[in-house]
């Protein structure tokens, strides 16, 4: 997602060459801040307001990195599906839709704009606030953990192809916990498809806590924005699901993968059997979805 070198909008005194835009809404929002809507606006010092933010990452004339937010979120909406469809369009937010320039980015940015000087922090002294930053995502931990949902969810075909329903067994409550994982399988560094990834036999213990914490979620809402529904082949939908040191990526007519804080790199795939499709039904009934 990129704009064109020739686009700006305002960011403080100054013009802000578009380099991309990303959603901050209840339904589509950057997992890396937070495991849910409000979290992830606390990130950037936002109130979590329930149209959300599109958020516009770019550089001044002087290379600066600038996020600027604005509450016009259906031209950022826009704007990233013409540039995912390799079209041009060029994001000119009026200045009223304008919440806030707040300086850095507080995520990873690989371009920078053309004719201006290398992508840096602006002056503390014109930023008046702390520059933002891309989470630590170096070592295992939650941004690593919701990084590595995301691209279980992005590539779900690629992870469910090395899986039958015979390579692993249904959660049992009352089956014996597993240790922490087995020699072998994959770290941080490791996570993905190629890879292969952890299949834990009978009960395992976070599995377990998982279940149940997803489980409370459909008795008591969680924070909006910790179960999201979006869409998926057939008449299926891909559910994500957050929460205190764990990640869970479903499809609802499937299986589910779950990433653990205290099990670096390991992803655990959770058969269907009596318990996983119901639970998937009534989480996709109360999910946010993009809209």
């Amino acid at each position: 997602m990129a704009g064109t070198d020739e686009e700006a909008v305002a960011a403080g005194d100054d013009a802000l060459y578009v380099l991309t835009a990303v959603l901050l809404t209840p339904a589509q929002f950057p997992s890396v801040l937070g495991d849910d809507y409000p979290e992830a606006c606390a990130a950037l010092g936002l109130a979590p307001l329930a149209d959300g933010y599109g958020l516009v990452l770019g550089q001044d004339g002087d290379g600066a990195r600038w996020t600027v937010v604005i509450d016009d979120v259906s031209l950022v909406a826009v704007a990233i599906a013409s540039w995912d469809c390799g079209m041009e369009y060029e994001l000119s937010p009026d200045e009223r839709a304008v919440v806030a320039a707040l300086p850095g980015w507080p995520l990873a940015v690989a371009v920078a704009a053309p004719g201006v000087p290398a992508p840096h922090d602006p002056d503390p002294e014109v930023a008046n606030r702390p520059a933002l930053s891309p989470p630590d995502t170096t070592t295992w931990g939650p941004a690593q953990r919701r990084l590595g949902a995301d691209e279980i969810a992005l590539q779900w075909a690629s992870w469910r192809e090395q899986l039958n329903d015979e390579a692993f067994s249904i959660p049992d409550a009352q089956a014996e916990p597993d240790g922490p994982g087995k020699p072998g399988e994959p770290k941080a560094e490791e996570l993905s498809p190629e890879g292969g990834q952890g299949v834990p036999q009978g009960g395992h213990r976070g599995i377990r806590r998982v279940l149940a914490e997803a489980r409370a979620y459909v008795e008591s809402p969680p924070p909006l924005g910790r179960v999201r529904s979006s869409f998926a082949p057939g008449d299926a939908r891909t559910l994500r699901a957050d929460g205190p040191g764990w990640s869970m990526v479903a499809r609802t007519d499937d299986i589910a993968f779950v990433l653990l804080d205290d099990e670096p790199g390991e992803v655990l795939p959770v058969g269907r059997g009596p318990e996983l499709p119901g639970l998937l039904e009534a989480l996709d009934k109360m999910a946010v979805r993009p809209i």
